[in-house]
Protein backbone atom coordinates (compact mmCIF):
# COMPACT_ATOMS: atom_id res chain seq x y z
CA UNK A 1 0.00 0.00 0.00
CA UNK A 2 1.38 3.17 -1.28
CA UNK A 3 2.12 6.38 1.53
CA UNK A 4 -0.68 9.29 0.61
CA UNK A 5 -0.01 12.75 1.57
CA UNK A 6 -2.32 13.55 4.86
CA UNK A 7 -4.04 16.91 4.49
CA UNK A 8 -2.15 18.73 6.57
CA UNK A 9 0.87 18.57 4.42
CA UNK A 10 2.40 15.63 6.39
CA UNK A 11 3.44 12.04 4.80
CA UNK A 12 3.55 8.74 6.57
CA UNK A 13 7.51 9.13 5.65
CA UNK A 14 8.68 12.77 5.62
CA UNK A 15 7.34 16.29 5.75
CA UNK A 16 6.03 17.93 2.70
CA UNK A 17 8.18 21.37 2.30
CA UNK A 18 6.93 24.63 3.96
CA UNK A 19 7.12 26.17 7.34
CA UNK A 20 5.46 24.61 10.08
CA UNK A 21 4.07 26.73 12.76
CA UNK A 22 4.26 24.56 15.49
CA UNK A 23 2.39 25.47 18.87
CA UNK A 24 4.35 24.62 22.17
CA UNK A 25 3.64 24.51 26.08
CA UNK A 26 2.65 27.33 28.12
CA UNK A 27 4.32 26.02 30.91
CA UNK A 28 3.48 22.39 31.32
CA UNK A 29 6.35 20.38 29.09
CA UNK A 30 3.83 17.30 28.80
CA UNK A 31 0.76 19.53 26.94
CA UNK A 32 2.96 19.17 23.66
CA UNK A 33 0.75 16.93 21.05
CA UNK A 34 2.23 13.80 19.31
CA UNK A 35 1.98 15.42 16.35
CA UNK A 36 3.88 18.80 17.00
CA UNK A 37 6.89 16.38 18.44
CA UNK A 38 7.01 13.95 15.68
CA UNK A 39 7.20 17.56 13.30
CA UNK A 40 9.92 18.64 15.44
CA UNK A 41 11.75 15.65 15.14
CA UNK A 42 11.47 16.00 11.17
CA UNK A 43 11.78 19.04 9.90
CA UNK A 44 15.49 20.06 8.68
CA UNK A 45 15.31 22.94 11.45
CA UNK A 46 13.65 25.08 13.87
CA UNK A 47 13.13 28.69 13.84
CA UNK A 48 12.77 29.77 17.88
CA UNK A 49 12.54 32.46 19.60
CA UNK A 50 14.86 31.77 22.03
CA UNK A 51 16.78 28.94 21.62
CA UNK A 52 18.09 28.09 24.90
CA UNK A 53 14.59 28.19 26.06
CA UNK A 54 13.02 25.99 22.92
CA UNK A 55 16.45 23.31 23.39
CA UNK A 56 15.22 22.88 27.40
CA UNK A 57 11.82 21.12 25.59
CA UNK A 58 13.54 19.56 22.74
CA UNK A 59 15.88 18.18 25.33
CA UNK A 60 12.84 16.41 27.28
CA UNK A 61 11.76 14.18 24.25
CA UNK A 62 15.28 13.60 23.09
CA UNK A 63 14.89 15.54 20.37
CA UNK A 64 18.46 16.75 18.38
CA UNK A 65 16.79 19.39 15.26
CA UNK A 66 19.14 22.24 14.48
CA UNK A 67 17.91 25.89 15.85
CA UNK A 68 17.84 28.65 14.29
CA UNK A 69 17.49 32.04 16.68
CA UNK A 70 14.42 33.64 14.58
CA UNK A 71 12.77 36.63 17.23
CA UNK A 72 11.68 39.94 17.16
CA UNK A 73 14.84 41.33 16.23
CA UNK A 74 15.97 39.36 13.50
CA UNK A 75 12.77 38.02 12.16
CA UNK A 76 12.47 40.31 9.25
CA UNK A 77 16.53 40.08 7.97
CA UNK A 78 15.85 35.87 8.35
CA UNK A 79 12.61 36.00 6.00
CA UNK A 80 14.95 35.40 2.56
CA UNK A 81 16.84 32.21 4.16
CA UNK A 82 14.04 30.47 5.22
CA UNK A 83 12.55 31.51 1.96
CA UNK A 84 15.64 30.18 -0.13
CA UNK A 85 15.23 27.15 2.06
CA UNK A 86 11.48 26.07 1.56
CA UNK A 87 11.87 26.83 -2.41
CA UNK A 88 14.71 24.49 -2.34
CA UNK A 89 12.59 21.97 -0.61
CA UNK A 90 12.83 21.96 3.06
CA UNK A 91 10.78 21.64 5.56
CA UNK A 92 11.02 23.89 8.79
CA UNK A 93 9.47 24.16 12.04
CA UNK A 94 8.30 28.26 13.82
CA UNK A 95 8.05 27.93 17.35
CA UNK A 96 8.03 31.04 20.30
CA UNK A 97 8.85 30.59 23.26
CA UNK A 98 4.92 29.34 24.55
CA UNK A 99 1.71 28.96 22.59
CA UNK A 100 1.28 29.81 19.39
CA UNK A 101 3.67 31.71 16.98
CA UNK A 102 2.39 35.26 15.69
CA UNK A 103 -0.33 35.84 18.60
CA UNK A 104 1.85 38.00 20.73
CA UNK A 105 5.03 36.23 19.81
CA UNK A 106 7.61 36.26 16.93
CA UNK A 107 6.51 34.48 13.55
CA UNK A 108 4.08 36.52 11.85
CA UNK A 109 6.37 38.47 9.90
CA UNK A 110 7.79 34.70 8.23
CA UNK A 111 4.51 33.35 7.95
CA UNK A 112 3.74 36.58 5.82
CA UNK A 113 6.73 36.48 3.99
CA UNK A 114 5.84 32.37 2.78
CA UNK A 115 2.27 33.65 1.78
CA UNK A 116 3.53 36.34 -0.21
CA UNK A 117 5.82 33.90 -2.07
CA UNK A 118 2.94 31.58 -2.48
CA UNK A 119 5.00 28.78 -0.73
CA UNK A 120 3.15 26.67 1.57
CA UNK A 121 2.49 27.06 5.18
CA UNK A 122 0.67 24.43 7.94
CA UNK A 123 -0.07 24.75 11.54
CA UNK A 124 0.48 22.35 13.90
CA UNK A 125 -2.57 23.63 16.75
CA UNK A 126 -1.23 23.81 20.73
CA UNK A 127 -1.59 25.50 23.93
CA UNK A 128 -2.53 29.14 23.85
CA UNK A 129 -2.10 31.59 27.33
CA UNK A 130 -5.25 33.57 25.47
CA UNK A 131 -7.91 30.39 24.92
CA UNK A 132 -6.80 28.64 28.55
CA UNK A 133 -7.71 32.36 29.81
CA UNK A 134 -10.88 32.62 28.06
CA UNK A 135 -11.96 29.13 29.18
CA UNK A 136 -10.92 29.52 32.70
CA UNK A 137 -12.83 32.89 33.12
CA UNK A 138 -16.04 31.92 32.48
CA UNK A 139 -16.49 34.92 30.74
CA UNK A 140 -16.12 33.73 26.77
CA UNK A 141 -19.26 32.00 24.74
CA UNK A 142 -19.88 34.40 22.37
CA UNK A 143 -16.08 35.67 21.53
CA UNK A 144 -13.88 38.41 22.75
CA UNK A 145 -11.01 40.81 21.86
CA UNK A 146 -7.38 40.30 22.74
CA UNK A 147 -5.31 43.09 23.02
CA UNK A 148 -1.81 41.37 24.09
CA UNK A 149 0.56 43.80 26.31
CA UNK A 150 -0.65 47.38 26.77
CA UNK A 151 1.71 50.62 25.15
CA UNK A 152 4.56 51.05 28.31
CA UNK A 153 3.73 54.68 28.16
CA UNK A 154 1.06 55.74 30.86
CA UNK A 155 -1.14 58.06 28.59
CA UNK A 156 -1.27 55.20 25.94
CA UNK A 157 -2.08 52.63 27.96
CA UNK A 158 -4.96 54.69 29.67
CA UNK A 159 -5.99 55.38 26.25
CA UNK A 160 -6.10 51.99 24.73
CA UNK A 161 -7.50 50.82 28.20
CA UNK A 162 -10.43 53.55 27.32
CA UNK A 163 -10.96 51.96 23.93
CA UNK A 164 -11.05 48.19 25.00
CA UNK A 165 -13.58 49.00 27.68
CA UNK A 166 -16.10 51.03 25.76
CA UNK A 167 -16.77 47.42 23.83
CA UNK A 168 -19.08 44.56 24.93
CA UNK A 169 -16.96 41.79 24.71
CA UNK A 170 -14.45 40.43 27.25
CA UNK A 171 -11.14 41.78 26.53
CA UNK A 172 -7.78 39.32 26.91
CA UNK A 173 -4.61 40.88 27.57
CA UNK A 174 -0.62 39.87 28.97
CA UNK A 175 0.96 41.69 31.16
CA UNK A 176 4.47 41.60 33.12
CA UNK A 177 5.08 41.11 36.45
CA UNK A 178 6.71 44.28 36.26
CA UNK A 179 3.45 46.22 35.83
CA UNK A 180 0.69 43.90 36.23
CA UNK A 181 -0.07 46.51 40.29
CA UNK A 182 0.20 49.06 37.50
CA UNK A 183 -2.57 47.56 35.45
CA UNK A 184 -4.74 46.84 38.58
CA UNK A 185 -4.69 50.43 39.65
CA UNK A 186 -5.47 51.92 36.13
CA UNK A 187 -8.32 49.39 35.92
CA UNK A 188 -9.64 50.51 39.98
CA UNK A 189 -9.36 53.97 38.07
CA UNK A 190 -10.73 53.47 34.99
CA UNK A 191 -13.46 50.32 36.11
CA UNK A 192 -13.92 49.84 39.41
CA UNK A 193 -17.14 47.79 38.70
CA UNK A 194 -15.71 45.64 36.45
CA UNK A 195 -14.75 41.84 37.28
CA UNK A 196 -11.80 40.38 36.57
CA UNK A 197 -9.50 37.45 35.99
CA UNK A 198 -6.38 36.97 36.20
CA UNK A 199 -4.54 33.82 35.43
CA UNK A 200 -0.46 33.49 36.90
CA UNK A 201 1.73 30.83 35.95
CA UNK A 202 -0.93 28.33 33.86
CA UNK A 203 -0.44 24.84 33.28
CA UNK A 204 2.56 25.45 36.03
CA UNK A 205 3.35 23.46 39.58
CA UNK A 206 2.29 26.98 41.36
CA UNK A 207 -0.83 27.84 39.10
CA UNK A 208 -2.98 30.35 40.38
CA UNK A 209 -6.32 31.62 39.28
CA UNK A 210 -7.87 34.86 41.08
CA UNK A 211 -10.99 36.35 40.07
CA UNK A 212 -12.90 39.74 41.78
CA UNK A 213 -12.80 43.16 41.24
CA UNK A 214 -10.06 45.69 40.80
CA UNK A 215 -9.41 46.58 44.15
CA UNK A 216 -10.24 42.93 45.22
CA UNK A 217 -6.91 41.75 43.05
CA UNK A 218 -4.86 44.83 44.41
CA UNK A 219 -5.77 43.64 47.62
CA UNK A 220 -4.94 39.89 47.00
CA UNK A 221 -1.87 40.78 45.50
CA UNK A 222 -0.34 43.45 48.32
CA UNK A 223 3.19 43.15 49.48
CA UNK A 224 3.34 39.69 47.59
CA UNK A 225 6.42 39.56 44.89
CA UNK A 226 4.83 38.72 41.65
CA UNK A 227 6.78 36.39 39.04
CA UNK A 228 5.35 34.85 35.92
CA UNK A 229 3.44 37.11 32.88
CA UNK A 230 -0.06 37.23 33.80
CA UNK A 231 -3.21 36.69 31.51
CA UNK A 232 -6.00 39.31 32.74
CA UNK A 233 -9.48 38.99 31.01
CA UNK A 234 -12.03 41.67 31.62
CA UNK A 235 -15.46 40.73 31.86
CA UNK A 236 -17.73 42.85 29.48
CA UNK A 237 -19.86 45.63 31.18
CA UNK A 238 -22.92 44.61 32.93
CA UNK A 239 -26.35 44.73 30.86
CA UNK A 240 -28.15 47.69 31.41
Amino acid sequence: MGHGKHEEGITEDALAPGLYVVGTPIGNLSDISARALDTLRSVAAILAEDTRHTRKLLSRYDIHTPLISCHRFNEASRSDAVLDRIRHGAALALVSDSGMPGVSDPGAHVVSACRRADLPVYVVPGPSAVTSAIALSGYGGKGFVFDGFLPHKSGARRRRLGELLSGEWPVVLYESPYRAMKLMTELNDLAPDRELYVGRELTKRFEESTFGLPGDILAAYEGRAIKGEWVVVIAPPPKR
